[in-house]
């Protein structure tokens, strides 16, 4: 049978459906109600002299007969239409799916006074450390759509500028937001990698931390993937914890750390400036947690970067289609009711 119809007719008659199908049993309900109550009882006859003058103008037997059809039709028309209601007509289409990874990704940002040295370019002008992380950073999240990612800022402090949430958007609108000086102007690493794995473990990294300083006990790792992106321009100088020990933890508890040294010097060929990126501790950090450590020196290094950790946390695939039912009650619902109204309209006229 579908072979003879078009193909958006098959589509349509595929995605149609009813909420309470059962709901058409009611059907015959009138007819077997008629049938199961006991007939009328016979009465007595009787007569009634009318006025000639009434005789004239009274309907012929014709038009009360046609009458009564009509008033039948209308009567089972309004009833398959309140069951045809009931029974909630609806199409049901699929969303287009989304991404899916089960992953939660929390990127920690150095936010120091040194992310605006001017020693990165982009489109051909030389721009801040910052700028290009803003950039390439942005682009990063916007491009993990099915990821829960979060955004974590520290300098003298630590702060949470973005909550994890599967919104990329928003996050890389609050990436694109940060300003220097709004945690202070040091280095914190320690405190920046302890916060997003305080965020990305709910039972709070600050007691697993204690718990594991004093016995051999390992937390089981997470079902779900979690991940934390590190990058920092520069060395620990603030802050109460140290970064190797954090990363530790952060092995404990299951979660890799990606970090990202970047900067054109670092502490091995710093000649005497300030400032530059401790590479060792940023290298070892990752080692201990099971991650991976990158060097950036340039946007191109950078963009590079991003691609890699794109690329080892892939695994993406296509989440089940999400139904979308648009209900057509309202319709029979409405044809029953000018049912009705046609009803009683005709037998106040009668």
């Amino acid at each position: 049978m579908s072979a003879l119809l078009p193909g958006w007719a098959t589509a349509l008659a595929s995605a149609f459906d009813l909420a309470s199908p059962l709901a058409l049993l009611l059907l015959p309900l009138p007819l077997i109600a008629a049938r199961l109550m006991p007939a009328e009882a016979a009465g007595g006859s009787g007569a009634l002299r009318v006025p000639a003058s009434v005789v004239a103008r009274a309907p012929s037997a014709a038009d009360i007969a046609a009458r009564g059809r009509r008033r039948t039709w209308l009567i089972w028309t309004l009833w398959a239409a309140l069951v045809a209601a009931l029974a909630g007509p609806r199409l049901v289409l699929s969303a287009t799916a989304l991404p899916a990874s089960g992953r939660e990704i929390m990127i920690a940002m150095d936010l120091s006074g040194s992310m605006e040295r001017r020693d990165f370019a982009l489109d051909g002008q030389t721009v801040s450390r910052l700028a290009a992380v803003k950039r390439v950073g942005a682009d990063f999240i916007r491009r993990r759509a099915g990821d829960r990612i979060g955004l974590v800022i520290f300098a003298d402090q630590a702060y949470v500028a973005a909550s994890p949430s599967f919104d990329t958007a928003t996050v890389a609108h609050a990436l694109e937001e940060s300003t220097i000086g709004l945690v202070g102007r040091s280095t914190g690493i320690g405190d920046g990698l302890g916060l997003a794995l305080r965020r990305l473990d709910p039972r709070g990294a600050g007691k697993d931390a204690a718990k594991e300083a004093g016995g051999e006990a390992r937390q089981p790792p997470p079902s779900t993937a979690k991940v934390v992106i590190l990058l920092s321009d520069g060395a620990n100088n603030a802050g109460q914890t140290r970064p190797t020990d954090v990363a530790e933890l952060a092995r404990d508890l299951g979660i890799k750390v990606y970090t990202i040294a970047l900067g054109p010097r670092d502490l091995a060929d710093a000649d005497g400036e300030q400032d530059v990126v401790d590479v060792e501790t940023l290298r070892e950090m990752a080692t201990v947690s099971g991650g991976k450590s990158f060097r950036v020196k340039t946007t191109d290094d950078l963009i590079a970067v991003a691609d890699a950790i794109d690329a080892l946390e892939g695994g993406r695939a296509k989440a089940p289609p999400l139904p979308i039912r648009r209900d057509f009650w309202p319709w029979p619902a409405a044809l029953a009711l000018l049912c009705a109204g046609w009803l009683l309209a005709t037998r106040r006229g009668a």
